[in-house]
C-alpha cells in the first residue's frame, strides 16, 4: 500500500493501528492479577513482577526507540508485536513465579520496542504533508483509539472466564490465548498500513542491522541531551512519571478492591472488566473532547493540563472513598478520563521540541518516564497499602497528582505556537 496522501488518511491509519495494538492488551488487563493469584502468587509477588516489567522497560526504552529511528519504524513494531504474542502464551501457561517472570520479561521487551514507532511515523507523515501543522488533534484520536481498543478488550476479557465456567486458572488464561491470536492480526495490519519512505540499505541484512545498531548510541545520546537541557521536555517527562504512578493505583490495587466490593473473586473479574471498559471508553471520549476543551479554555495547553491534573487527583481521592461500588467505579473511571485526555497534549508538547531523526527515541523517553513512575509505585504502593490501608495508599497517590497539577503551570501555553520547531527549526540536540 502507498503512503497516506492526506493528514486525514494518515490519522485513519494511526487510529486503526492503535486500536488493534491495544485490543489484545485490553483482553488480558482484567485478569492479569487474578490469574497470577489463582496460580498461587501473592499480591507482593505480583507487585514484584510489575516492578520487573517496569525495570525492563526502563533499561530498554531509549535503545529500542533509537533502533526504530535508525532501522525503521515498521520492523521494530512487528518485532514488539511478536514478543507480545509469545509473552501471552508464556503467561497463559505459567504455573510458578518463574514462569510468570519469563512472561513479564518478554512483555517488557515487546513493550519497549513498540512504545514509540507508530506515533513517530504519524508525526513525521503529518509534518511531511503539512509542515508546521499541529499534531494534537490527531494524537487525541490516537489516545481515543487506545482507550477504545482497551475498552472493548476489557469487556470481553472480563466476561470470558465466567462464560467458560468460572475463575480458575484455566478459564482465566483464555483471554491471553485470544490476545495472542489478535497479535497476528495486528502484525498483518502493520505490514500493510505502516508505510515508510526510507532508502533501501545496501548489502546484506546482517550488515545493515549492524550499521543501524552502531548508530543507536548516538541517536539515544542526542535524545537524552535534549531531555536534560530542554525545559518543556523535562516537564513533560516529569508529568508523565506522575501519571504512571497514578496508573499503578488503578492497575495494582483496582482488581483487589473491586473483587472485595463485588463480594468475592468469582464476580471480581467480570466487575473489574466492566469498570475497566467503562473507564477506557470514558478516556477515549475524553481524549476526543480534549481539543474542544482546550479551545474552551482559551486555547491554552497549560490551563487544560492543570484542569485535567486536578480532575485526576480528585478522582483518585474518590476511588479511595467509602466502600461503595458505584463511588469507587466513578473515581476509577474519572482518573482514566484525566490521564487519557492529558496524554495527547503532553505528547504534542514533546513533538514540538524534537527533530524527526530522534522522534521515536523521544517518544520512548516519555514511555520510559511513565515506566519509572510505575516502578516507584509498584515498589512503594503495596508496602504502603499493607502498612496502612488501600484507601490511604490511594490518598497518597492523589496528593502526588495534585502536586503534578501545580507543575503544569510551567507548560507552554500552546503547541501550535511552537509547531515550527518540529517542522524545521527544532531545539538543538
Amino acid at each position: 500500500m502507498s503512503a497516506p496522501a492526506t493528514v486525514r488518511s494518515a490519522t485513519r491509519r494511526l487510529v486503526a493501528l492503535t486500536a488493534l495494538r491495544w485490543l489484545p492488551v485490553g483482553l488480558t488487563t482484567p485478569i492479569t492479577v487474578l490469574l497470577a493469584q489463582a496460580r498461587g502468587l501473592s499480591l507482593a509477588d505480583i507487585g514484584l513482577l510489575f516492578t520487573v516489567h517496569g525495570l525492563v522497560v526502563l533499561a530498554l526504552e531509549l535503545p529500542t526507540g533509537g533502533l526504530a529511528d535508525v532501522l525503521g519504524r515498521r520492523v521494530v513494531v512487528v518485532a514488539g508485536a511478536l514478543l507480545h504474542l509469545v509473552s501471552c502464551v508464556v503467561y497463559a501457561t505459567a504455573t510458578s513465579f518463574a514462569g510468570f517472570l519469563a512472561g513479564v520479561l518478554l512483555l517488557g521487551l515487546g513493550r519497549a520496542l513498540d512504545s514509540g514507532p507508530v506515533e513517530a511515523w504519524y508525526v513525521d507523515t503529518v509534518h511531511a504533508l503539512d509542515p508546521g501543522g499541529d499534531v494534537a488533534p490527531g494524537l487525541a484520536r490516537h489516545s481515543a483509539a487506545d482507550g477504545g481498543g482497551l475498552a472493548v478488550g476489557a469487556v470481553v476479557g472480563g466476561f470470558l472466564p465466567a462464560l467458560l465456567g468460572g475463575t480458575d486458572g484455566a478459564a482465566l488464561a483464555v483471554p491471553y490465548v485470544a490476545a495472542a491470536v489478535l497479535d497476528v492480526v495486528f502484525v498483518a495490519a502493520v505490514l500493510r498500513l505502516l508505510t515508510e519512505d526510507r532508502p533501501p540499505r545496501a548489502g546484506r541484512v546482517a550488515a545493515a542491522l549492524g550499521a543501524g545498531l552502531r548508530a543507536v548510541p548516538g541517536t539515544v545520546a542526542g535524545a537524552v541531551r535534549l531531555s536534560v537541557t530542554d525545559g518543556p521536555m523535562r516537564l513533560v517527562l516529569l508529568l508523565t512519571a506522575v501519571g504512571g504512578l497514578g496508573l499503578v493505583g488503578c492497575e495494582l490495587l483496582g482488581p483487589v478492591r473491586f473483587a472485595e466490593l463485588a463480594g468475592g473473586a468469582d464476580g471480581g473479574a467480570a466487575v473489574y472488566g466492566v469498570v475497566l471498559a467503562i473507564s477506557f471508553a470514558a478516556a477515549a471520549v475524553g481524549a476526543i473532547a480534549t481539543p474542544a476543551l482546550r479551545r474552551l479554555l482559551g486555547g491554552s495547553t497549560r490551563t487544560t493540563c492543570v484542569a485535567l491534573s486536578v480532575l485526576g487527583a480528585g478522582a483518585t481521592a474518590l476511588f479511595a472513598g467509602p466502600d461503595l461500588l458505584l463511588v469507587a467505579a466513578a473515581g476509577f473511571a474519572l482518573y482514566y478520563v484525566a490521564h487519557g485526555s492529558s496524554w495527547p497534549l503532553l505528547s504534542a508538547v514533546l513533538h514540538t521540541r524534537v527533530p524527526a531523526e530522534v522522534r521515536a527515541t523521544a517518544v520512548s523517553a516519555m514511555s520510559l518516564a511513565m515506566a519509572l513512575g510505575g516502578v516507584v509505585g509498584n515498589l512503594a504502593v503495596p508496602r504502603l497499602a499493607a502498612m496502612t490501608s488501600v484507601s490511604t495508599a490511594l490518598l497518597v497517590i492523589a496528593a502526588v497528582l495534585a502536586l503534578g497539577a501545580v507543575a503544569c503551570l510551567w507548560l507552554p501555553h500552546s503547541t501550535r505556537d511552537e509547531a515550527a520547531v518540529a517542522a524545521g527549526n527544532p531545539a538543538p540536540v
